[in-house]
């Protein structure tokens, strides 16, 4: 299974997962078709699902457009049927997605949105969280809870440490900032730091992040508690 990591509007990220053998593929948050349509076009990409992690419009703008080119199946929350557009396959929390070629579980992770999942592809440690976890930070609490968001991230957290993040928005260095005002001591971190940078520099993304990066470093995951976590997502939103 191939990742490619796809740019879009601003600062979103969107996945194509790809089978090398057969280059059937998914993708993951298509923010807007073009981006996808250009790089399945030039490198003979058999587009198959869009898995969709929550209903913000900066994560399902393509979904019409794609699926109209390629008729191909949108996978999202069931709870979420209403608000994503063109959904076909509903699942739930703790399920297994399953097609022909691909596998994943779905996780409920509510807090960014009531209905976000996220979609965990077991074999191959590697997750897609959308807006819920960023690497070194989270995503705003728009609809759900302090708890919800809490518990969520506490979900990811018990994943093997070895599992890559595939996050939905290229915010590390200001979330890098964050996490060093706040744990200025963790050596780890301003090692990261230096990682980050350079990556940047040389106009490349920041992710996937390794959880075990994560538990070490970002400020969210290191919250002990609902009441610790709800201060640091309050201090977030005004820093």
């Amino acid at each position: 299974m191939k990742i490619e990591i796809i740019k879009c509007l601003q600062d979103n990220y969107s996945y194509l997962i790809i089978d090398k053998k057969s280059q059937d593929a998914c993708v993951v948050d298509p923010s807007e078709a073009k981006p996808i349509i250009n790089f399945v076009e030039n490198n003979r990409i058999n587009l198959k699902y869009i898995l969709n992690t929550h209903h913000h419009y900066d994560h399902v703008g393509g979904n019409l457009e794609l699926k109209k080119k390629y008729n191909i199946d949108v996978v999202g929350f069931i709870g979420d049927k209403d608000r994503i557009p063109e959904i076909d396959i509903l699942v739930q929390d703790n399920q297994i997605w399953k097609s022909d070629i691909f596998e994943a579980k779905i996780y409920h992770i509510p807090g960014h949105t009531t209905g976000h999942i996220a979609f965990h592809f077991f074999k191959e440690k590697k997750i897609f969280t959308g807006d819920t976890l960023f690497s070194l930070g989270c995503g705003r609490i728009f609809e759900g809870t302090y708890k919800q968001m809490f518990d969520s991230l506490n979900k990811i957290k018990k994943l093997p440490t070895d599992t890559k993040i595939y996050c939905g928005h290229e915010y590390t260095l200001q979330n890098s900032n964050f996490c060093i005002a706040n744990d200025p001591k963790n050596l780890k971190l301003k090692d990261k730091i230096i990682e980050i940078r350079e990556k940047l520099k040389n106009n490349l993304p920041t992710v996937p992040s390794i959880l075990n990066d994560e538990i070490e470093c970002n400020i969210f995951l290191k919250a002990k508690d609902v009441e610790s976590f709800s201060k640091l997502r309050d201090l977030k939103d005004n820093f």
